[in-house]
């Protein structure tokens, strides 16, 4: 579920870490009056026209089947958990059909009111309102025409933010800010709606929340056995140093020893984190293109170019204010799940030269 630019509003999995969103600003004009509307500056190529539906409406390309691999170390050890608990507490019947009702539970990423649940009470999206839907709709339609798609098949949703983002969920649903909707171009918020529709036919979407949700009872189980490890340790050391050294080798020698017996499962888990960034970036490429091949490289292009003036601009005026900016390091851009803005410009580059 990758949101357009990184630090975007998606909470399961995670927000991926990086820029913060691009934030409104000043309105010129007398204090507390409407901002003028975005200009509707779209050439629309298909308004009236008969559109031709693409025989194949969505997928899974390399980068879709990639994150799934990636995140099969992490379902078994959440079958393995999942079934120790549920065969362990419940017998052997009951438990089966708990362990068969998990496995089984991963259909509901395409469960069209589900997913309308999980974007509102999780992800903070709302129906659009009458007003927001007649400015929305007509850019989405020629989007989704261009690209050969039927344009019910996605549920439109809006997030009250300030940042200019949007965020392609699960099977159905593409959500999009209050900035991006009210603020910029239709051109612009086109080429952002593109993206997010290429993360959908790609398979990208409905990939990257079935991994993180048949991974999660492991990521649970981890961070139980953290902290039942930080209280064991904190109560050795009110006994003494001796003792709470006697736990530490302790845990140090299990943690060695499951990777030792178990390391065709904890080395794919520890390289995951890595190999899950490289393919999100590779992601975000292809959901560019999509967006370029759709004739939206120009407008995808000032979007990501005033992303990059945005955050220079917020460097800026933390140097003023006398602090320093935070620079990731090497291994924080090897965990970034979102390319660097020069790449992505760099991959439209081909798609720029064309109307030169």
């Amino acid at each position: 579920m990758p949101p357009f630019l990184p630090g975007g509003g998606v909470a399961a999995p995670p927000p991926h870490p990086g820029v913060p969103s691009q934030t409104v600003p000043p309105t010129p004009g007398a204090p507390g009056a409407p901002p003028e509307p975005a200009p509707d500056d779209l050439d629309y190529r298909h308004r009236g026209a008969r559109v031709l539906v693409a025989e194949h409406q969505r997928g899974a390309d390399a980068t879709a089947i990639g994150r799934l691999a990636v995140q099969i170390p992490g379902f078994l050890v959440s079958l393995a958990v999942v079934s120790s608990f549920a065969l362990g507490i419940c017998g052997h019947v009951v438990g089966t059909v708990v362990v068969l009702a998990w496995l089984a539970s991963g259909a509901l990423v395409f469960h069209r009111p589900t997913e309308l649940a999980f974007a509102r009470h999780v992800l903070k999206l709302r129906v659009p309102t009458a007003d927001e839907r007649a400015r929305l709709e007509p850019v989405w339609r020629e989007v989704t025409a261009r690209a050969g798609i039927e344009a019910h098949t996605y549920e439109l949703m809006v997030e009250n933010s300030d940042g200019l983002n949007a965020v392609a969920v699960a099977g159905h649903v593409v959500g999009v800010t209050t900035y991006a909707l009210n603020r910029i171009p239709s051109g612009n918020l086109a080429a952002v709606l593109a993206h997010e529709l290429g993360h959908h036919t790609a398979g990208h979407a409905w990939a990257g929340l079935l991994g993180y949700w048949y991974s999660l009872p492991g990521r649970i189980a981890w961070a139980v056995t953290r902290g039942l490890a930080r209280v064991a340790i904190a109560v050795a050391g009110v006994f003494s140093l001796a003792a709470a050294g006697i736990v530490y080798l302790v845990l140090g020698f299990t943690v060695i020893a499951g990777f030792v017996v178990a390391w065709y499962i904890t080395i794919p888990l520890v390289a995951a984190p890595y190999l899950l960034a490289y393919v999100g970036r590779r992601g975000e490429l292809r959901a560019d293109q999509q967006a370029a091949e759709l004739g939206f490289a120009h407008r995808l292009a000032e979007v990501i170019h005033h992303s990059r003036l945005e955050e220079e601009s917020a460097k800026a005026a933390a140097l003023a204010r006398g602090q320093k900016p935070k620079q990731p390091g090497p291994l924080a851009r090897l965990l970034s799940s979102h390319p660097d803005h020069d790449a992505r410009l760099a991959a439209l580059e081909p798609y720029l030269r064309l109307r030169r």
